[in-house]
């Protein structure tokens, strides 16, 4: 038994619109509907969306009949305020939420189960989920602390269009994960792969690097160890419009304090996605050739 849990929040700034439910399938299927529709797949029995209360109508309309009696569905809201203690005063600036860790800790009450974190917006492929969902299940001794995750080779997922945020990862000699730097401003520049890291220093990198692309598997004792670090994240953090509780902090840390051990699963699929509306026709493209090879039928839900 496992869930996927899709973050679905993002408002979509840089790609002008509400990207998480925009076709690309050739019967108006959406990238999600393509990640649900491996995840039944591979065995998953629910999945929960995060997502911002003003659209809450718009994504029930999309998936509750196309998905009624094929998987448990379950809607939770990710907003500024959600898990912040009452006595905190939060910047009047701020007017997003407050990261992928935010939006994981928000499912905090709905999920008991193995879970699978993805984008709404990122196409990772059907070995993905198999991959994961065999991965949370397996026999293990200890289970609570073994999490896992998919890896890509950076070169293989930027965008054309602008720029991307990448977790980039260094693994032990077994393939548990050491750590993830979230670098979130990575480029193309003249032939070269360029991450900004300050507004004067630029790091460039070989486009090889494993990066994580926000699909990780996670055990329910996950959420316990989110809470306790945005609990310390939100008071030091309240009055700063620009930051970012990410999942890789929190992986970080508990890494590093020897409380989990994370696996960095490799899949042979293509990862695709659509941070800017000029990436929607290649990810158009790439579905019709999955189409045309048998992976996914014509019409999706039938």
């Amino acid at each position: 038994m496992s869930t996927l849990l899709i973050l679905a929040a993002g408002m979509g700034s840089r790609y002008g619109g509400l990207k998480q439910v925009d076709p690309v399938g050739p019967n108006g299927e959406s990238i999600i509907d393509y990640s649900i529709y491996d995840a039944i797949r591979a065995g998953f029995h629910k999945v929960v969306f995060v997502i911002r209360e003003s659209f809450a109508d718009a994504f029930r309309e999309s998936f509750e009949s196309k998905l009624a009696g094929k998987i448990k569905t379950e809607y939770v809201f990710q907003e500024l305020d959600s898990f912040v203690p009452s006595d905190i005063n939060l910047s009047d600036e701020r007017t997003k939420p407050w990261g992928t860790g935010h939006a994981v800790l928000v499912a905090k009450d709905v999920i008991n189960d193995p879970f699978v974190v993805i984008n709404a917006d990122d196409f990772y492929g059907p070995n993905s989920y198999r991959l994961l969902y065999n991965y949370l299940n397996a026999e293990k001794q200890n289970p609570e602390r073994n999490y896992s995750m998919v890896g890509y080779e950076l070169d293989q997922t930027l965008s054309e269009h602008g720029y991307v945020s990448r977790g980039v990862c260094e693994s032990n000699e077994n393939g548990y994960l050491k750590t993830v730097v979230e670098r979130t401003h990575i480029e193309k520049v003249n032939n070269r792969i360029i991450s900004k890291v300050a507004v004067d220093k630029e790091v460039e990198l070989s486009g090889k690097e494993v990066v994580s692309m926000n699909v990780w598997g996670f055990m329910p004792s996950f959420f316990d160890h989110l809470q306790h670090y945005f609990s310390t994240f939100i008071r030091q953090n309240a009055g700063n419009p620009k930051a970012e509780f990410y999942i890789p902090y929190v992986v970080n840390e508990l890494i590093a304090n020897g409380t989990i051990d994370l696996k960095v699963l490799k899949s042979q699929d293509k990862w695709f996605g659509v941070t800017y509306k000029e990436d929607k026709p290649d990810a158009v493209e790439n579905i019709r050739k999955l189409i045309d090879k048998g992976v996914y039928p014509e019409k999706l839900w039938k």
